[in-house]
């Protein structure tokens, strides 16, 4: 008959049996590389190498059985294998599609991730730079306040030692008012009276010499802390 011509160890009808069992395992493999899928985009690389070759086996049967059906003696058996043949090729064929967007859908997937990670690496560096620059005009802010309270300290200080250097004149003013009062009344020389005024000038030379000298001190100081 027919349906007994053998091929590589196998007559055309066997070869079309075992070509249908791959093609519903196969089937059944790739539904479940979909249900894994629309699950959370689960990839399982050996389910998807085991469809691959088992497409291909597909397709080795139906080059096999292509050539067997020419061989077939009625034209109505010839017409029926030519269609059973061509009807597992187009599955076969259809599955290889499926698979294929299977693999672009799996690849897109996989760089997307791969873009994410990158660009969560680039954020957390960006993130990292930006806090350093946080922390370095927190730094310039507390060393500004921490000088701006020495200055008001020490500026604090200086009116102190000039409100006493200004009551030291005063109390100075007085005594040589009453000094003199009391020189005019016991009739002191002119002499004498222009040698105190020379001396009070030199005390006053002094105490502003003093009130410089302190103030240079103070900004000297600051200037060594910063």
């Amino acid at each position: 008959m027919a349906m007994s011509v053998e091929i590589g160890g196998g007559t055309l009808s066997e070869i079309y049996q075992s070509a249908k069992k791959l093609l519903l395992r196969t089937r059944d493999a790739l539904e479940k590389l979909e249900r894994l899928e629309n699950a959370g985009g689960i990839d399982s690389p050996d389910l998807s190498t085991s469809v691959k070759r088992d497409i291909s086996q597909i397709q080795s049967f139906c080059a096999e059985m292509d050539r067997l059906w020419r061989s077939v003696g009625a034209k109505s058996q010839r017409d029926l294998w030519k269609r059973k043949v061509e009807q597992i090729a187009e599955e076969a064929q259809s599955l290889k599609e499926s698979l294929d967007k299977y693999n672009l859908r799996n690849q897109k997937r996989a760089q997307e991730a791969r873009e994410r990670a990158e660009l969560l690496g680039r954020a957390n560096g960006e993130g990292a730079h930006v806090l350093r620059i946080f922390d370095d005009e927190a730094q310039a802010r507390a060393s500004v306040r921490s000088s701006s309270r020495m200055l008001e300290e020490a500026s604090a200080t200086g009116e102190s030692i000039l409100r006493k250097y200004a009551e030291q004149r005063d109390w100075l003013k007085s005594a040589q008012r009453k000094g003199l009062d009391v020189l005019n009344t016991v009739g002191l020389s002119n002499s004498v009276l222009k040698l105190i005024e020379r001396r009070n000038r030199v005390d006053q030379s002094i105490k502003y010499a003093g009130m410089i000298l302190t103030v240079v001190i103070v900004v000297y100081l600051i200037w060594r802390w910063r």
